[in-house]
């Protein structure tokens, strides 16, 4: 190993967390309001909206229709004005908040549907407003199938963001591709990939135990 490849993954990981958690964050924020509209807008639903919603649905099919890269691409305008730059870690958050939100949303939709019809229709029967039935009806029925899905959608942005590498967002993708792919250093590409994968894991078993721990509380309530 050189002795540059520490400081240069300890660089591009901090980045890339740097890139995952903001960005994660906004997505989550976003991807929840679009699903959460999704699903009380349909016809039937508590708020029901049907034009509304074909509207938001053909929106986020059309956001989730386009490749991650060409969608940065498309973005950069608008990072431009929010941070005053298109390249760094920063200005790929906007892409990469904006191109996963609609993923989230999708399958936070798919969460909150699992929830039984006649939970909800007995918060109706009982007179608890649209608010309520969101927030004590279907966000905590649907609370393990909720983790797992923000844990799917972290994961897709931690491979967003090595896609981000590509035009200039820097991270373990850039890492990998201007000095592991370009310069020909495979012992940073090796080592890029092995913490990438390292990330994913972590992720993947910290979602996996919390949505357990909710099952296991929720059990013992019972």
């Amino acid at each position: 190993m050189r002795d540059d490849l520490v400081d240069l993954l300890v660089e591009g990981l901090q980045e890339t967390l740097f890139m995952v958690v903001w960005a994660s964050l906004f997505a989550f924020l976003l991807g929840s309001a679009l699903g959460i509209t999704l699903v009380v807008t349909e016809k039937g639903g508590i708020l029901a909206a049907p034009k509304l919603n074909k509207v938001i649905g053909t929106a986020i099919n059309a956001v989730r229709s386009l490749p991650f890269i060409i969608l940065i691409v498309l973005l950069l305008p608008l990072a431009r004005l929010i941070v005053g730059t298109t390249l760094g870690p920063t200005a790929a958050i906007v892409s990469l908040s904006i191109g996963a939100a609609p993923f989230l949303g999708r399958i936070i939709e798919n969460s909150l549907k699992e929830v039984s019809s006649g939970k909800i229709e007995a918060a109706k029967s009982v007179g608890a407003s649209p608010w309520t039935i969101i927030l004590r009806v279907l966000i905590p029925e649907a609370l393990p199938a909720l983790i797992r899905a923000v844990t799917i959608g972290v994961i897709a942005i931690t491979e967003f963001t090595a896609v981000a590498g590509a035009i200039g967002a820097g991270g373990l993708g850039s890492l990998a591709i201007r000095f592991g792919y370009q310069r020909f250093r495979e012992d940073i590409l090796i080592a890029t990939v092995i913490l990438i994968i390292l990330i994913v894991q972590i992720i993947q078993w910290s979602g996996d135990s919390i949505a357990k721990s909710v099952i296991r509380k929720r059990f013992k309530m019972e």
